[in-house]
């Protein structure tokens, strides 16, 4: 992911990404306001740049303990909660929609181990349509989380034009650690074990790394650590 800005003071921290685009807009501003007669044009990219540095906002979050929770992986409002069959089995997908309102950094569901990180090449499709999730630009990541896996996908949307992924595969991860953001609108699945004991429905809105979206209760799902992430 790319690097987090930690100021002092009032500005929330975010990440560097906004402080780049943000100095850009400002300095087209400047030019446009000494090389026009009409002044009133910095107004467009100042307002820009002040929804560039909102938009990277990176808060920190309350990342909940205990054996067996599976939080979200971004913030948004869940589209789907529904029991599925894959080429493994039965599993429960969990769908969220990051509109461009919504924080865009993206978090670890369960702590464990990263098994697997597949990046696939697609289209850009409105990321609240059901075949979003097979044909647009998407990083699938799988995480063994000690006896279970859960898996899930940064998917592109109609304007989400990069997908950030940090992680590797052998790479060990807690719950609620950064990994990564989908740079504007985009959407999140998250598949997870049949079992599952699901505290969202459809309508709910989540947040990053804070919100728990189902509980797997078995004796090997160990308490993974958390913290402010």
């Amino acid at each position: 992911m790319s690097k987090r800005f930690t100021p002092n003071g009032i500005i929330p921290a975010m990440v560097r990404d906004g402080i780049l685009y943000g100095a850009a807009l400002l300095v087209v501003a400047v030019i446009v306001w000494f090389s026009t007669q009409f002044v009133w044009l910095t107004a467009i990219p100042v307002l820009l740049a002040l929804f560039f540095l909102w938009f990277f906002r990176d808060p920190t979050r309350s990342i909940p303990t205990g054996p067996g929770l599976i939080v979200s992986p971004g913030d948004g409002k869940v589209e789907e909660a529904e029991w599925i069959e894959t080429t493994e089995g039965n599993r429960v997908r969990i769908t969220i929609f990051l509109s461009v309102f919504n924080v865009h950094v993206n978090r670890v569901p369960v702590g464990g181990v990263v098994t697997s990180v597949e990046r696939r090449e697609g289209l850009f499709l409105n990321a609240m349509k059901p075949e979003s999730a097979v044909l647009n630009e998407q990083t699938m990541i799988a995480i063994d989380a000690g006896g279970y896996t859960v898996a899930f996908k940064q998917i592109a949307g109609l304007l989400a034009r990069r997908i950030v992924c940090n992680l590797k595969v052998g790479q060990r991860v807690e719950r609620g650690q950064r990994m990564g953001l989908i740079k504007f609108g985009s959407r999140v699945d998250v598949l997870m074990p049949a079992d599952a004991e699901l505290r969202v429905q459809t309508g709910d809105h989540v947040k990053g790394g804070s919100s728990v979206l189902a509980v797997l209760r078995r004796d090997d799902a160990s308490p993974t650590t958390g913290g402010n992430q």
